[in-house]
């Protein structure tokens, strides 16, 4: 099976920590030549079964935050899709990634997966994802490939509705003029 990756929706610094959505369920994005679409339950099974899930910097095993087997990375799924909470290290790496959330300038969140045997359904140029063996999520330091990605920095205080739409209708511009 080839590892396969795909960069979605939110981020944002709570304190020393990082939480959102590596994926969404339900949302169709084109890849290459194709439009994919992740099923709600796709991360399920893995999550049940993986003890050691990694969270790294652009997909870089050289670039650890956190992983499962520590605690360090919180992984859920729920109505919405995968959520993750990483605890940031008190290393350069972590206070940079800090740094730039803080600021806005990631680029959003990814996930590495591989897809079981009849884990995938095609129809046409359209395949669902049902059951994906997700090896690791990433903090995407540039452009990502899901539209609509957006990244955000925010410390104690609540953003509202008001703003994290902003915020996304921004990035979606920028993803389009990209």
């Amino acid at each position: 099976m080839t590892l396969e990756t795909r960069t979605a929706t939110e981020i944002r610094a709570e304190g020393r920590k990082l939480v959102g959505y590596a994926a969404t369920f339900g949302v169709e994005t084109r890849i290459l030549d194709f439009h994919e679409t992740i099923a709600p339950g796709a991360f399920a099974a893995s999550l049940r079964s993986n003890p050691d899930i990694l969270a790294l910097v652009d997909h870089d095993a050289g670039k650890v935050l956190a992983r499962t087997r520590s605690g360090s990375l919180r992984l859920s799924e729920d109505a919405h899709g995968l959520k993750f909470e990483i605890a940031l290290p008190e290393t350069s790496l972590g206070r940079d990634i800090l740094a730039m959330a803080t600021r806005g300038d990631l680029g959003g969140m990814s996930f590495g997966f591989t897809v079981p045997e009849g884990g995938d359904e095609w129809r046409g140029d359209k395949r669902t994802l049902r059951n994906v063996v997700l090896h690791e999520i990433s903090v995407v330091q540039s452009w990502p490939a899901y539209g609509g990605t957006s990244v955000q920095a925010r410390s104690r205080q609540q953003r509202t509705d008001a703003d994290r739409r902003i915020a996304l209708l921004e990035m979606e511009a920028l993803n389009v003029a990209v």
